[in-house]
């Protein structure tokens, strides 16, 4: 029977790449300031305190670059799209594929299940709580039906690219394929979170949240991964290629 460690690629030896980056499981001292990051944004927004002038500063510049009504608007909306959830399932769909036929385990899969409820349940439920509304509703930070904060799209991009860090690399994908997923990972939110803003879709503090947002669920969901389940999935699959 094949044994298995929280983090070991179920391969067998010689069939798999080495790895060539980490998995990207986030430390603690970034899950605690991601945490401490998400309150204080949170509570001083909801106090009316200096981030809201901030945002105000910030989505006035981005206005009058008007990027929305120009050529340049489509060149930079694609680069919102690397959180974008669409395109992120179907690039994980592809890692899941290559996963179930090549190393015969559904693990992955569970995992991208685990992360898009988590996902879906928290964000929403800023969102719906909060009720802040976007850039483009001026007159009011806060309203019954705004959906502005967090940023979904930021927090896809931290969470989805980090889960698909860490199956690269723990089920052996080819080297490109780690590194990929790795720039995607580390580079992704931040290009998200950077033409949100340009094309003022969001607030600076929406795509802040966004990201601590997504960093706390990407250390939850390997938190979850370490329970008795996710330990006999991967069991069970060691023991189908052993």
């Amino acid at each position: 029977m094949a044994r298995s460690g929280a983090s070991r690629p179920l391969t067998r030896p010689g069939d798999a790449a080495a790895p060539v980056t980490g998995t990207g499981r986030p430390p603690w001292w970034l899950l605690g300031a991601a945490a401490v990051v998400l309150v204080a944004v949170t509570v001083d927004l909801l106090a009316g305190g200096v981030l809201e002038a901030l945002d105000l500063r910030v989505s006035t510049v981005v206005d009058r670059w008007d990027l929305r009504d120009s050529a340049a608007y489509w060149p930079v909306w694609v680069f919102t799209q690397a959180g974008g959830r669409g395109t992120v399932l179907v690039l994980l769909a592809a890692l899941v594929a290559w996963t179930a036929v090549r190393r015969r385990t559904y693990v992955p899969a569970l995992r991208i299940v685990v992360a898009l409820v988590l996902l879906t349940a928290v964000v929403y439920a800023f969102k719906w709580g909060t009720g802040r509304t976007a850039p483009e509703y001026p007159g009011s930070f806060f309203h019954r039906g705004g959906g502005s904060y967090p940023s979904g799209h930021v927090a896809n991009a931290a969470l989805m690219w980090g889960v698909a860090r860490w199956q690269a690399v723990e089920f052996g994908l080819p080297p490109w394929v780690q590194r990929a997923c790795w720039l995607l990972a580390v580079v992704g939110p931040f290009v998200t979170g950077v033409t949100m803003v340009a094309l003022n879709f969001h607030w600076v503090t929406d795509v802040v949240a966004g990201l601590a947002v997504g960093v706390l669920l990407l250390g939850v969901v390997h938190a979850i991964d370490a329970l008795p389940v996710s330990r006999w999935a991967r069991a069970r699959a060691g023991r189908q290629q052993g």
